[in-house]
């Protein structure tokens, strides 16, 4: 196995900005293909359990129930959850409570929040970087054999590849605290799979295995902060001993409990089916224009794509009232990669003729 990972920054040589995320291109006024989080408003099942607790704010949170809800959802004990503010805060309570790890790795490109909360708290991260020219694909032999924290998205973010349970599950072994963010784990689908293909939420065998899940994607709750981690009790109550006393607050507990739910879960493969389909117009469009390259296939509610001029392209999108994801901002891509929002159909025609347009010119 190889010893020393790739360190390598995008092809400008500058040091991406890992602070830098959707929300800040998402200006008003413009139409947003720059954030993952689903528009829809929330469900009635999801919004009045919420909005129920506002009468009852003067009680400090209790999150027993959510736990236990959100444990049998995956089919584990308790004692294997912990509920965050939102999935950023688990990166940020890993990295805090795992200060004794020697060799932190983080596979890139992905969501930079991980890499950027291991740095704040001063651990001297490296990275390896997947190749586009294969797909973005994992091959569990590129991470160090004496890596004692790995950090992976799948689906992963930007790329939307998901790379399949058992490649993943390949770089779990002990010693080894492996982190596997699954924010979007809910919006991937396979066919005659009856639930999310390629998660690891339920593996209960794989030695220092947490899994970071969010519900603020799929039911458009981003200003509501929920997420959690699944993971053995032992590795999640080094976590919860550096996390603030009743950091999820009382309307995210119930949102945590509606979202584990069966009629939670029943809704989320509906969406994931009609997400799939819209992926598929989006690719198909995409890849109708001339020097836009989809790379691998797409799995989840975005898609990456490789574009020559795209820093341009972006800012001219934007004068016409479109906002989309740099890419350069990312480690392992650089300044012609651009990420991709799945809305409906007809935003992505509008969309598409309008790149045709920008393209042209």
């Amino acid at each position: 196995m190889s010893d020393q990972p790739s360190t390598a920054t995008p092809p400008t040589g500058v040091e991406p900005d890992l602070a830098h995320h959707g929300d800040a291109e998402a200006t008003a006024g413009l139409i947003d293909l720059a954030v993952n989080v689903r528009r829809a408003r929330p469900p009635a099942w999801l919004a009045d359990p919420i909005a129920a607790t506002l009468t009852d704010l003067a009680r400090y949170p209790d999150p027993a129930p959510a736990r236990a809800a959100v444990a049998a959802r995956h089919r584990r004990h308790p004692n294997e959850v912990l509920l965050t503010a939102g999935a950023a805060e688990g990166f940020v309570l890993i990295a805090q409570a795992l200060r004794g790890v020697r060799r932190p790795v983080v596979v890139h490109p992905q969501f930079t929040e991980p890499e950027a909360a291991l740095r704040a708290a001063g651990h001297p991260v490296e990275r390896v970087l997947l190749d586009a020219a294969d797909g973005f694909r994992l091959d569990p032999s590129r991470v160090p054999a004496d890596a004692d924290l790995v950090m992976i998205g799948n689906p992963t973010n930007p790329t939307s590849v998901l790379h399949p349970a058992q490649t993943v599950a390949a770089l779990a072994r002990p010693g080894r605290v492996l982190v596997v963010d699954e924010a979007f784990a809910d919006t991937t689908i396979a066919s005659g799979h009856p639930g999310e293909p390629e998660s690891l939420a339920e593996r209960r065998d794989l030695p220092g295995l947490l899994v970071v899940r969010s519900l603020t994607k799929t039911w458009g709750l981003a200003g509501l902060r929920i997420g959690y981690l699944l993971g053995a009790a032992e590795l999640l109550s080094r976590l919860a001993a550096v996390q603030p006393l009743w950091a999820v607050s009382t309307p995210a507990l119930a949102a945590a409990s509606a979202c584990a739910s069966a009629v939670a879960v029943r809704a989320e493969r509906a969406i994931a089916a009609d997400l799939a389909a819209d992926r598929d117009h989006l690719v198909a469009r995409l890849t109708d224009l001339p020097g836009v390259r989809v790379v691998g296939r797409p799995a989840s509610a975005f898609v990456l794509l490789h574009l020559p001029g795209a820093t341009a392209i972006r800012a001219a999108l934007r004068e016409r009232g479109w906002a989309v994801r740099r890419g350069d901002t990312f480690p392992g891509l650089g300044p012609d990669w651009l990420r991709v929002a799945v809305r409906d159909r007809n935003t992505t025609d509008a969309f598409i003729d309008v790149l045709r347009e920008i393209m042209e010119a």
